[in-house]
């Protein structure tokens, strides 16, 4: 696999409502852990539409990851400045990963017209990687739930994979941060 799209929840989805939360750190340590295995075996892209939450979180990941691997991000966000409602830290780390970013292109060069955007921005990206990830809780898809949909026709037709990074896969990152070190939590 050489290409791979990343999604997930947004914040609020996550009950993350500030940008100092604990929570974000376990979520990008477990993205983190399972990107560096598949740059291992050959990652080169990770593709994200830019969205607030995992993807953004994503993007900080990829950027980190640059110091000690060869592996690109690629932010195509379905129109032209799709991040202008949000809290401004979301909106500054979008503008600062869109700077950074290998390739960085809105998928309609016009703002947000109706949802046929991101209908199309998901088919995009399912049709430019081989495979995605995605943080996800099967019994509450919340906003993946679209995506999921274009992602299981392609796995229908063997063209496509689909990964999962899920509650479970969060609680053994906790445990192997807490080992690292005790205090984990304690940390302010």
């Amino acid at each position: 696999m050489k290409i791979l799209t990343v999604t997930g929840y947004k914040p609020m989805e996550l009950n993350i409502f500030k940008p100092n939360d604990k929570k974000i750190a376990i979520i990008k340590e477990a993205i983190k852990n399972r990107l560096i295995s598949y740059i291992e075996e050959g990652l080169e892209w990770v593709l994200v539409s830019g969205q607030m939450g995992v993807e953004l979180w994503t993007g900080e990941v990829i950027l980190d990851l640059k110091e000690e691997y060869d592996i690109k991000l690629g932010i195509i966000p379905p129109f032209e400045n799709h991040d202008q409602r949000w809290p401004e830290h979301y909106q500054a780390i979008s503008q600062e990963l869109s700077m950074l970013a290998d390739f960085h292109q809105p998928l309609y060069r016009d703002e947000y017209k109706g949802p046929y955007q991101f209908k199309a921005r998901d088919k995009w990206l399912i049709e430019k990687s081989e495979a995605c990830l995605v943080l996800l809780d099967e019994e509450y898809p919340g906003s993946t739930r679209f995506f999921l949909q274009e992602a299981k026709k392609a796995v229908e037709r063997n063209t496509y994979a689909s990964y999962t990074l899920t509650p479970f896969d969060l609680e053994e990152t906790v445990q192997e941060l807490m080992e690292q070190d005790p205090n984990y939590w304690n940390n302010d």
